[in-house]
């Protein structure tokens, strides 16, 4: 497992660790029951706060991609595809919407763009 955060990007640090996280686990690199470093290695790893990983990792459990398991740890979960699956399904109600608003597909993939960039969408 490989993670950077990037001090000068627009993009919050907890965001870019969840994103590449998320990205990891759904490409396969990490594996259903792939243990992952605890909170405060990471965190020392990378050079920033506990705190910044906690929430990624607090993310990425509310999405189903992770199980914490106590004094265990953190692990990935079997549930991947069931937040893909919710993804996609997300993905249709919204193309539904786009298209009784008249938008093109161009533009209603530019707002997702848009939105996904700013690092809107995001729960708090």
């Amino acid at each position: 497992m490989i993670l950077n955060v990037d001090a000068t990007s627009k993009v919050p640090p907890f965001e870019q660790v969840r994103g590449e996280l998320a990205r990891q686990i759904n490409d396969g690199e990490l594996a259903v029951g792939t243990k992952l470093p605890t909170v405060r290695r990471l965190a020392a790893d990378l050079g920033v706060a506990p705190n910044t990983i906690a929430r990624a990792y607090r993310e990425l459990e509310e999405a189903g991609l992770i199980e914490t398991r106590g004094r265990a740890g953190s692990f990935v979960g079997a549930s991947g595809d069931e937040s893909r699956g919710r993804a996609r399904q997300a993905a249709a109600e919204y193309a539904t919407t786009a298209r009784q608003l008249g938008l093109t597909g161009g533009e209603a993939l530019a707002i997702v763009t848009a939105v996904i960039e700013s690092g809107g969408g995001t729960t708090a």
